[in-house]
C-alpha cells in the first residue's frame, strides 16, 4: 500500500487540530494524507428509532470525512488527501490502519488549567498496540512552528529508533534538536553530596559526557541538524515536559513487549503524554 501519513478523524475540535497537523507533516514528508473516520455501528434500538427514520443522522455521518477532506485540499492544494469511512470500533481498527502508515496522528483533549493531554482509552490502546509512530495533538496546541524538536534520551539504554526519528523530524523542519536527559543521584551518594559539592559537579559532568557520547553517531549522520544537549539531575519526565514548553514536537519511546504482561507504555512516556503541551510522538522500539 502507498505510504501515507494517516489521521483519525471524528469531527471533534481535537481531531480537526490533528488533521491540520497531519497535513503539514505529510507535506514535510512528501506523502499523501489519509483521513480515516471510524464509524461505530449504531445500536439496534437507536437505529430503529424515529431519530434515524429520515436518514439525516446517517447522511451527516457519511459526509463527515468527505467534507473534512475537501477542507484540507482547499487549504493545502499541493497535498494529496484521501478521505474514507470505515465501519467498526476505533480501538480495533486504528491499530490496523496504522500498520499501513508511516505515521498515525490522533487528537487529544487538553487538560484545562494545567496543560497537557487528557489521553482517552482509545488513544492509550492505539499507542500500546501499534508499532507505527503515533502523534497526539491537542485542540489548543501550544506547539511553536519554529520551535525545537525535543527528544528524551536514556543514556543507560539509548535507542536508535527513537533517536533516528527525532533527528529526521528536526531535519525536516530545519529545527534545533534538544536532547534531554534527566538523571538521579545514586542512593549511596545522597548523604555525602552536601559535604562535597565538587562531587555533585563531577557527577553532572559524567552524565553530560555520557549524553554527548550517545548522540555522537547521530550528529555525524545528521551534520546539518543543530543539537542542544541538556543533562540535569531530576525526573526524566519533568525535564522533558519543561523542555517541551516551546517545542514544535516532543519525541519519546515505548518499548514493545511481546510477553504475557501485554502492552505497556512506560512511566516516563505516560507522564509526558499527560503533561506536555506540544504534540507528542510515541515511537515504539524493541
Amino acid at each position: 500500500m502507498l505510504r501515507t501519513v494517516t489521521v483519525g478523524y471524528d469531527g471533534s475540535s481535537e481531531s480537526r487540530a490533528a488533521a491540520e497537523w497531519a497535513a503539514r507533516e505529510a507535506l514535510l514528508r512528501g506523502l499523501p494524507l489519509r483521513l480515516v473516520n471510524v464509524r461505530e455501528p449504531i445500536p439496534g434500538h437507536i437505529a430503529e428509532s424515529d431519530l434515524m427514520a429520515d436518514g439525516t443522522f446517517r447522511e451527516r455521518a457519511e459526509r463527515l470525512p468527505r467534507e473534512a477532506g475537501a477542507t484540507l485540499r482547499a487549504r493545502h492544494p499541493e497535498l494529496e488527501v484521501v478521505a474514507e469511512q470505515i465501519p467498526g470500533g476505533p480501538m480495533d481498527l486504528l491499530p490496523e490502519v496504522a500498520k499501513d502508515a508511516d505515521l498515525l496522528v490522533l487528537g487529544s483533549r487538553g487538560l484545562s488549567g494545567i496543560g497537557g493531554f487528557l489521553v482517552g482509552s482509545v488513544g492509550m490502546v492505539v499507542i500500546a498496540h501499534t508499532t507505527t509512530p503515533v502523534v497526539l495533538v491537542r485542540a489548543a496546541t501550544s506547539a511553536k512552528a519554529a520551535g525545537p524538536v525535543v527528544v528524551g534520551v536514556d543514556t543507560d539504554k539509548p535507542n536508535g529508533t527513537v533517536l533516528t526519528f527525532a533527528f529526521e523530524e528536526a531535519a525536516r523542519r530545519g529545527a534545533v534538536l534538544k536532547a534531554v536527559h534527566g538523571w538521579t543521584v545514586p542512593p549511596y551518594y545522597a548523604y555525602v553530596l552536601p559535604a562535597y559539592p565538587a562531587l555533585a559537579a563531577e557527577l553532572g559532568e559524567e552524565q553530560s559526557d555520557a549524553l554527548t557520547e550517545v548522540l555522537r553517531p547521530w550528529r555525524e549522520k545528521f551534520p546539518d541538524v543543530e543539537v542542544a544537549e541538556e543533562s540535569r539531575a531530576g525526573s526524566a519526565a519533568v525535564r522533558i515536559v519543561d523542555a517541551a514548553r516551546d517545542a514544535s514536537l516532543v519525541v519519546v519511546g515505548r518499548r514493545i513487549r511481546r510477553g504475557l504482561i501485554g502492552a505497556h507504555i512506560g512511566p516516563v512516556t505516560h507522564a509526558v503524554l499527560h503533561h506536555a503541551t506540544a504534540p507528542v510522538a510515541v515511537v515504539a522500539h524493541d
